[in-house]
């Protein structure tokens, strides 16, 4: 998803200025506030202001690693940082030269960077981080977090660009009584057929031999059944990204969309005219996108370089293929995805994806 917006949240200190030094920065969301992704790092003996360039240097990375297209806010309660990035105050200091230069490299390969001073009270997130890299240098330390969400195996999201993909093979569940009547289901836990079941466990044989390192799967129990076949026979856990649920259509819960045609057909023809128009009592797929495109983005950090299994349904795959290709959201309706079917997306550190298979079903018998 290009082009998103994200905030960076950047601070860095010493014990004693200069002294036992370290950094914390954290990329979020800017539409929802979520945290996408968190760095701390020891750096030994350092002033402050060392330190708080090379908090921002890091949260700027990091939001480069989730989209390079991105227009980047950098919030920072360093005052000589944020106005010389802002270009309103020289930079005298030689050893703020050559960290302001990297700073700027990064923030050119950025979609856009502006950057907000603001209160420490505001920043206590990132002055959390940078307090932990602080307390590990005056132990004398080598100490570096690397988080999304919450604590797991290190993450190298703060490498250079590297030509090896982070895959994605994007399944989607199993039949259910609705897909069988070509019905809207949206956030409606409805379960598999015995049919869907049996699909699932063909999706699963097929994906033997195919490299998975994770399965992540919407939280509604459709896709949950689907993933548990997959996760049986590759001996994996399932984690739920609620991200990755479907579309809510609301009022048209349950309904064909002949049906909704006849009962709603104003309401039908604006909702089909525009990404921005939700269904009566329901989500647009503008708000799906945005909610999909953070999903994503956490697992390109989680799962750099690695490739995994999402279990989603027809409009997250649909938005993931769109963002992949570029295409505009009208190219949702240009889509067909079957019950079960196979896609598969490649995502580069340096911004282009590839869409190496779309509706895969050779595997169902």
């Amino acid at each position: 998803m290009s082009g998103r917006r994200l905030i960076v949240e950047a601070d860095g200190g010493s014990r004693g200025n200069p002294g036992p030094a370290g950094y914390g920065a954290l990329v979020r969301d800017a539409l929802t506030g979520e945290v996408l992704a968190e760095h701390a790092q020891s750096i030994g003996h350092a002033t402050n202001n060392v330190a708080e360039y090379r908090g921002l240097i890091a949260g700027l990375r990091a939001a480069a690693v989730l989209d390079k297209t991105a227009r980047v806010e950098a919030r920072m309660d360093s005052k000589l940082v944020v106005e010389q990035m802002s270009g309103r105050w020289k930079i005298k200091h030689p050893d703020m030269i050559p960290l302001a230069l990297e700073a700027r490299e990064i923030a050119s390969s950025l979609g856009s960077v502006t950057y907000e001073w603001i209160p420490r009270a505001r920043n206590a997130d990132a002055d959390r981080l940078a307090n932990e890299a602080m307390d590990a240098a005056a132990r004398g330390e080598q100490w570096e977090k690397a988080e999304v969400e919450e604590p797991g195996p290190p993450v190298a999201a703060w490498a250079p660009p590297s030509t090896v993909p982070t895959t994605t093979l994007l399944l989607r569940h199993g039949e259910t009584p609705l897909s069988v009547q070509k019905r809207f289901a949206g956030t409606g836990d409805h379960p598999l057929t015995e049919r869907g079941l049996a699909q699932a466990r063909d999706a699963a044989q097929a994906l033997k031999g195919r490299g998975v390192d994770a399965i992540v799967s919407s939280p509604l129990t459709r896709c949950r059944a689907t993933a548990a076949e997959v996760a049986d026979v590759l001996g994996l856990e399932v984690r739920v990204e609620a991200g990755f649920r479907e579309t809510d259509f609301g009022a048209w819960e349950g309904l064909t969309f002949a049906e909704v045609g006849e009962r709603t057909p104003e309401a039908l023809n604006t909702w089909l005219a525009s990404p921005d128009v939700a269904p009566p009592g329901g989500e647009s797929f503008a708000d799906t996108a945005r909610r999909v495109g953070t999903a994503l983005d956490k697992l390109k950090v989680r799962y750099r370089h690695r490739t995994v299994l999402v279990v989603s349904h027809v409009t997250p795959i649909k938005l993931l293929v769109r963002a992949a290709l570029g295409a505009p959201m009208e190219a949702l309706f240009r889509m067909h995805l079957d019950v079960a079917s196979l896609s598969s997306v490649q995502w580069f550190d340096d911004g282009p994806a590839s869409l190496r298979a779309f509706n895969d079903t050779h595997h169902l018998a």
